[in-house]
C-alpha cells in the first residue's frame, strides 16, 4: 500500500495552535492495490497506463480521507490482514483510531455518494463501522464559543448558490426616522390646531394626559403606515438641486430635472439595488456640442403627458418650450415670438422666458405654458410655428402697465366628466381662472390679492372633482379656493415658503384627492388634510435642505421628491406600493465588475496626457480631452480646462519636439539676442547690399572747423 502524507507538524495559524503530532492534508489519500497481477512495473510511474484501464485496475484505485474510519475504504484497509499502521509517527495499532481531523476547506462530495464527511473535529473511536447504505450522523464540533478555530469552519458543503435576500434588501430600504419627528408632527398638529382656535375634545382633561400622549404615539404610528412613505429609494445623479421631477402614466419611466441643466432618465426596469442611476442624460438646450453660441439653462418644469407616456412636456429658462420623447429626442421646438411687439395677441410664442406649464386633461395634444410677459399659450404639439390660443392677463397693479409675469398654471378636469378649469397665479397677488375650453377673452373668476403683490406663488394644484384649489404662495401661505365661490380662501395656514430660493417649488393633490402634499425648507415632507389643510404627517426627507419638489402618483402609490442638496428619493410601501422601487429592490443585485467601479477605472481620453505621449513619425497634435476633432471645446459655455492627471504633470520630451517640429528652439530664446548675434556677420558679408558695395561713390562730408561748429550764419531777421 502506498500513501501520501505530511508528517508531525505544528499548525501556527494566527491564534489558531495545535498539538504537535497533527496531520495536516491538502487532498484525500490515494490507495492502490500494488500488484504484477494488474499493473506492469508498477513501481515505475507510467500514466499512460491509466488510458485504456481495465475493469480489475478501476476496482484497485479508490480515494478515502485518511484517517477517516467511518469510510468504506478505511474499512477495506482494515479487512486485509496484511495490513498494518506504520509506526514511522510513534503510534501503535490502536493509538491511529484516535486521531482528530481537522477540516479547515470543504471536502468535495464523491460523485458515489459514498465519502460523505461533514464539517468539524470528532475522534474516531467513538464511532463504529457502517456499510455505504446506511446513513450517519455527525456530531457537531466541541468547540467554545469564542473559538478562533470556528472561523474557518464552513457552514455547508457543496457548492453555494447566491440568491437575493429579498426582506434584508427591503429592511435596508426601510427610512430611519427617529421618535423626535414623529413628535414635531404631533407638536405642529397642536399648535395648527390651536392657531385655527379649534376646541379639544371633552376627553381631553387633567386625568386623561396620560392617555391622549399615549393616543398621540399610536396616532403617529398609524400614520406612518396609512402613506407610502415606510421605505425609501435614494438617487443621487444630479450636481445641483433638483428642481422638478415627473413619472410616466405606467410609472416605470422617471425624469427629474435640475439646476445642472441635466434631464436624467431613470428605468426602474433596468435598475437593480446596487445600480442606482440614470441610464440617460440629456440637456435640452444644447442642439449641437461643438457650436460656438450653444448654451444650457436650468430646468423649470417637466412632465410626462397623463394620456400618452411616449412624449413629455421640458420646460428651461428659454422663451421656447419643447416636447421631448420618452428617450430623451426633441420632437417638436416651438417658436419664439417678436419682441419688438407691443400687442402679445399678434405674436406667434413667448417672447421672455417660460416658469411653468401644463397638459390638457383630455386632449393629449394640447399643452398650456406660462410666461413671464403676462401671457398664458396653448399648443399643440403638431404645430410648433404659431400657438393654438393666446391668454393674455392684463395685471391692474398700479404701475404695472398692464402687464406681470405668470408664475404657476394648473390645468384640471372633474373624474366624473364636466368642464374643465384652469387656474393661474400672478407675480401681483392676482389669481385668475379660465373655462378649460374657452372663450378666454375674459376671466371667469379672478382674485386680485390672493397673495401678497410681488412674492412668486409657485404652487397651485386642482383636486380630482374639479371643486376645490389649493395654492402655495411667497408670502408664506397656503391657501384653499372653492371654483364655484372664487372670491375668497376657504382655509388659510401658515407654511415656510421656498419660491425665493427656488421657484419650482410645488403643492400637489394625492390621486384621489384625500392628501395634500408639499415640501419645506427644513426637508421634511408635510401630508396635509385637504379640508382644514391640518398636517396629518411630517416625516423628514433631506434634513437641513430643502425640499423643493414633490409628485404623488395614482397608480404605483409611491412618492417622489427632489430636494436642494441634489437628491431625488423614491418613498415607497412594500405593502400599499406596487412595482416602481418595490420592484427594484424586489431584484437581485448585479454582480460588481471592476470596469463598474469609477474609482478603479480611468478614461484612458482623461487619464493619459497627450503631452506625455510622443508617437514616432506622426506630430498631428494629441486628442485632448473633451475637444472636438477641430479642437473647439465640447462645452462651449465655458474655456475648456484639461483635468490634472499624474500624466500631465510631466514635461513632454524636448529633444523630440526640437528634432521634429521646425523652428521650436525659438520658443526658448530672446528676440534680441537671435538678432544681435547675426551683427557681426551682417556687417561683414551683407546679403541684400553685396552688389552695390564696389559701385558706390565714396561718401563725402563737409570739412568743418572748429568755429564753424555753431553751424551757419542764421538768416537775419526781418525788422
Amino acid at each position: 500500500m502506498r500513501s501520501s502524507h505530511l508528517s508531525d507538524i505544528r499548525v501556527n495559524a494566527g491564534q489558531i495552535q495545535r498539538p504537535r503530532g497533527t496531520t495536516v492534508s491538502t487532498q484525500a489519500y490515494t490507495h492502490y492495490i500494488v500488484t504484477r497481477k494488474l499493473f506492469e512495473n508498477p513501481y515505475q510511474f507510467d500514466p499512460h497506463r491509466w488510458a485504456n484501464p481495465t475493469k480489475a485496475m478501476k476496482d484497485a484505485f479508490m480515494h478515502a480521507l485518511w484517517p477517516w474510519p467511518k469510510s468504506p475504504p478505511a474499512r477495506f484497509l482494515l479487512e486485509i490482514p496484511t495490513v498494518h499502521v506504520s509506526t514511522r509517527e510513534g503510534l501503535s495499532g490502536e493509538e491511529w483510531r484516535n486521531w482528530i481531523m481537522y477540516f479547515l476547506m470543504s471536502p468535495k462530495v464523491s460523485s458515489s455518494g459514498i465519502i460523505r464527511p461533514s464539517i468539524g473535529v470528532r475522534k474516531s473511536s467513538e464511532t463504529e463501522f457502517m456499510s455505504s447504505d446506511e446513513d450517519f450522523e455527525v456530531e457537531a464540533p466541541d468547540l467554545a464559543e469564542d473559538d478562533p478555530m470556528r472561523s474557518f469552519l464552513p457552514a455547508s458543503f457543496g457548492k453555494k448558490s447566491k440568491e437575493a435576500n429579498i426582506a434584508a434588501q427591503i429592511d435596508r430600504s426601510r427610512r430611519a426616522v427617529d421618535h423626535s419627528a414623529a413628535t414635531t408632527a404631533t407638536e405642529v398638529k397642536r399648535l395648527t390646531e390651536n392657531n385655527l382656535g379649534v376646541n379639544s375634545s371633552p376627553s381631553d382633561g387633567a386625568d386623561s394626559d396620560g392617555d391622549s400622549d399615549d393616543s398621540d404615539d399610536s396616532d403617529d404610528s398609524d400614520d406612518s403606515d396609512d402613506y407610502p412613505v415606510s421605505h425609501e429609494l435614494v438617487l443621487k445623479t444630479h450636481s445641483r438641486a433638483v428642481t422638478t421631477l415627473s413619472l410616466d402614466p405606467a410609472g416605470g419611466r422617471l425624469l427629474t430635472a435640475s439646476l445642472d441643466c441635466k434631464v436624467n432618465l431613470h428605468d426602474f426596469a433596468s435598475m437593480t439595488p446596487s445600480t442606482l442611476r440614470a441610464f440617460k442624460t440629456v440637456d435640452p438646450s444644447e442642439t449641437k456640442r461643438s457650436a460656438a453660441t450653444a448654451e444650457s439653462h436650468p430646468i423649470h418644469h417637466v412632465e410626462f403627458n397623463p394620456l400618452s407616456g411616449g412624449a413629455f412636456l421640458c420646460i428651461a429658462a428659454l422663451p421656447q418650450a419643447r416636447i421631448m420623447s420618452r428617450d430623451g429626442q426633441i420632437l417638436t421646438e416651438f417658436v419664439k415670438g417678436d419682441m419688438y411687439l407691443r400687442d402679445m395677441n399678434n405674436t406667434k410664442g413667448h417672447i421672455s422666458e417660460i416658469a411653468t406649464g401644463a397638459w390638457h386633461p383630455t386632449d393629449k395634444n394640447l399643452c398650456v405654458t406660462a410666461g413671464t410677459d403676462s401671457t398664458l399659450r396653448i399648443w399643440d404639439i403638431n404645430n410648433k410655428r404659431s400657438q393654438k390660443e393666446v391668454v393674455v392677463f392684463k395685471s391692474k397693479a398700479a404701475g404695472s402697465a398692464g402687464r406681470t409675469k405668470m408664475t404657476a398654471v394648473a390645468w384640471g378636469t372633474p373624474s366624473r366628466g364636466g368642464n374643465n378649469v384652469l387656474v393661474s397665479a400672478a407675480l401681483d397677488g392676482s389669481l385668475v381662472m379660465y373655462g378649460g375650453n374657452g372663450p378666454f377673452a375674459r376671466p371667469a373668476g379672478e382674485i386680485r390679492d390672493a397673495h401678497q403683490p410681488q412674492t412668486w406663488t409657485s404652487g397651485i394644484d386642482i383636486s380630482s372633482d374639479g371643486r376645490m384649489v389649493v395654492t402655495r404662495g411667497g408670502d408664506d401661505l397656503i391657501k384653499l379656493w372653492d371654483t364655484r365661490k372664487f372670491t375668497k380662501p376657504l382655509v388659510s395656514v401658515s407654511h415656510k415658503s421656498t419660491s425665493d430660493h427656488y421657484p419650482t417649488s410645488n403643492i400637489r393633490y394625492s390621486p384621489n384627492s384625500t392628501s395634500i402634499i408639499t415640501g419645506s425648507e427644513t426637508g421634511h415632507l408635510h401630508i396635509l388634510n385637504p379640508g382644514n389643510l391640518r398636517p396629518e404627517h411630517i416625516t423628514p426627507v433631506t434634513p437641513g435642505s430643502a425640499l423643493i419638489t414633490v409628485n404623488w402618483h395614482p397608480k404605483i402609490n409611491q412618492i417622489v421628491t427632489g430636494s436642494a442638496n441634489a437628491e431625488a428619493h423614491v418613498l415607497y410601501s412594500p405593502t400599499k406600493s406596487s412595482r416602481g422601487a418595490v420592484e427594484v429592490m424586489f431584484r437581485a443585485p448585479k454582480k460588481r465588475h471592476i470596469d463598474d467601479d469609477p474609482g478603479r477605472t480611468m478614461d484612458q481620453g482623461i487619464g493619459l496626457s497627450g503631452d506625455s505621449i510622443m508617437t514616432p513619425g506622426a506630430m498631428t497634435g494629441p486628442r485632448k480631452s473633451g475637444v472636438t476633432r477641430t479642437g473647439r471645446s465640447k462645452d462651449p459655455r465655458r474655456p475648456h480646462i484639461p483635468q490634472q492627471t499624474p500624466f500631465q504633470k510631466n514635461q513632454p520630451d524636448e529633444k523630440h519636439l526640437a528634432e521634429n517640429i521646425p523652428l521650436a528652439r525659438m520658443l526658448h530664446e530672446d528676440p534680441r539676442e537671435a538678432l544681435l548675434k547675426y551683427a557681426d556677420k551682417a556687417q561683414n558679408d551683407p546679403i541684400f547690399t553685396k552688389a552695390w558695395s564696389k559701385t558706390q561713390p565714396k561718401t563725402q562730408y563737409a570739412d568743418l572747423s572748429d568755429d564753424d561748429e555753431d553751424g551757419p550764419d542764421k538768416k537775419k531777421a526781418k525788422r
